[in-house]
């Protein structure tokens, strides 16, 4: 019995990390759809161990996003988009296709990454990216410590709003 509870206990522990990495990226992923002047940035600095590396991978990520080493670059880099007004008027970022992999106190995780964004210029643009991310637990908390973004495809859409009426069984205006 003992070892079966310590097998239970092990599988336990891995889906509550993998949790734990899931729950890091969410929270990411929501402070980026909402960054502005009045995102918290320490809690979104807070989200990176504190040597991590933030990196756009390709092409065109690269020459875009560039890379920035430890915690204290990548707030930099962040606190650039907390302007007013603000560099998005829409920005959204769907995840799929997840896979995690933990092993003791590290972790590694891709997604692929579909953003919709409306900028305060009006002009609206769709990306697609695959992100790697490794993770490390540190101070009790799982947080990043590489996070890489490759660019699948970009480009400038319409706008991504609009007031017409949603076609809805039973109403006018069908």
């Amino acid at each position: 019995m003992t070892d079966r509870l310590q097998a239970l206990e092990k599988r336990l522990a891995l889906l509550e990390s993998q949790e734990a990495v899931r729950a890091c990226m969410n929270r990411y992923m929501a402070l980026c759809d909402a960054l502005d002047a009045s995102t918290p940035l320490d809690e979104l600095a807070g989200l990176f161990t504190e040597d991590a590396v933030w990196e756009g991978k390709g092409v065109k990520y690269a020459k875009s996003f560039g890379g920035y080493r430890g915690r204290e670059a990548i707030t930099a880099m962040f606190a650039t988009y907390m302007v007013e007004p603000a560099h998005f008027s829409l920005n959204v970022h769907f995840l799929t296709s997840e896979l995690i992999r933990v092993r003791g106190d590290v972790a590694d995780a891709s997604w692929v990454m579909l953003q919709t964004s409306t900028f305060t210029s009006g002009a609206s643009h769709l990306n697609a990216a695959r992100l790697t991310v490794s993770f490390r637990e540190q101070q009790g908390a799982w947080r990043m410590a590489h996070f890489q973004t490759e660019n699948l495809f970009s480009r400038p859409v319409g706008s991504w709003n609009s007031d017409v009426q949603l076609p809805v069984p039973g109403k006018s205006g069908e």
